[in-house]
């Protein structure tokens, strides 16, 4: 921490402190013109206000609070940069990595040095291991069917997951996919489910507005709502289909996709970004670009594949 932070951490924290005592100095002086125990000359509902000290026995909680905070300050880390008398940090403190924090977690345990967070690795991987590697012998659409598994993989899901996709798995329309409706990007199966957890996915469609113009994308964006069975002007639509051929590269002559590539299907009304006519002629004009992180090293291919039951088992409601 670099000595500006320090000082000012340390004005702010002493200065509390010090106002605290002020305050309870003032609180306990007799600057009312009014002798202890008389009365203030208020009455308010019938109560009148006497002139009387604070409760002693507040007063002398208020003291020690004011000097356990002294000490505490002393001896341990609370003004910036300074660590204390007892040199005390918590474990790992300079770890910035999840890479990181493994290599010092398993040194950590090689020393011996079985601090808590240690400890609760250590106990949770003993109790829980055997189970997701049980788990993990059974493919995953037959482990979609396990009602058991399929509540632990939602209790992960709903900890990893449910921030990008929702607590539902119905995602949102700016980007993040509906988990639910059987319409897949990458494929469906229980091992690309899994596979898409396992190493992530990183989707990236080009912007046409330089290459097409404004007006070449607005008959392309007719073309592709038409896939869907929209209502469009039929002049921009036949125009936007000879243009559509750039686009079949990767969407096919059909607008069905390729789960290969991860190129959505353009025909069955399910839009990753939004469907409307803004949002479309949104995606053509600057494109896309999406990001799926990867979850093996955070929760290991046992835990991955128990979530891929979880994940698949949402499309195969009926």
């Amino acid at each position: 921490m670099s000595m500006f932070w320090t000082i000012w951490i340390s004005v702010i924290t002493l200065g509390s402190i010090l106002g605290c005592y002020v305050l309870l100095r003032w609180c306990l002086s007799n600057s009312t013109g009014v002798k202890e125990g008389e009365s203030m000359g208020h009455v308010f509902d019938g109560i009148e206000e006497m002139n009387n000290q604070l409760p002693r026995w507040w007063t002398i909680l208020f003291y020690i609070c004011i000097v356990w905070g002294v000490a505490y300050l002393l001896l341990y880390p609370g003004l910036g940069g300074y660590k204390g008398l007892l040199g005390w940090e918590s474990s790992n403190q300079g770890v910035l990595s999840l890479e990181e924090s493994k290599l010092a977690l398993q040194k950590d345990i090689e020393d011996g040095n079985w601090n808590e967070y240690a400890l609760q690795i250590k106990y949770a991987n003993e109790k829980f291991d055997p189970i997701f590697a049980e788990y993990a012998k059974t493919p995953v659409e037959q482990l979609a069917k396990n009602e058991e598994a399929v509540q632990v993989g939602q209790r992960l899901f709903l900890q990893n997951c449910a921030q990008c996709h929702g607590s539902n798995a119905k995602g949102a329309a700016s980007g993040f996919p509906n988990l639910t409706d059987n319409d897949w990007i990458y494929g469906g199966s229980g091992d690309k489910i899994k596979e898409t957890l396992i190493l992530g996915r990183r989707g990236a469609m080009p912007g046409w507005l330089n290459s097409m113009g404004e007006d070449g994308v607005a008959e392309v964006v007719a073309y592709t709502l038409s896939l869907s069975g929209r209502d469009v002007d039929q002049g921009l639509k036949e125009a936007g289909k000879a243009r559509f051929v750039v686009c079949a590269a990767c969407h096919g002559m059909d607008g069905k996709g390729n789960q290969m590539i991860g190129a959505p299907n353009l025909t069955d009304n399910i839009w990753l970004y939004g469907g409307n006519q803004k949002t479309v002629t949104e995606t053509l004009y600057y494109g896309r670009n999406g990001v799926m992180p990867a979850f093996k090293e955070t929760l290991g291919e046992d835990k991955v594949h128990v979530v891929a039951a979880y994940v698949y088992s949402l499309s195969q409601i009926k």
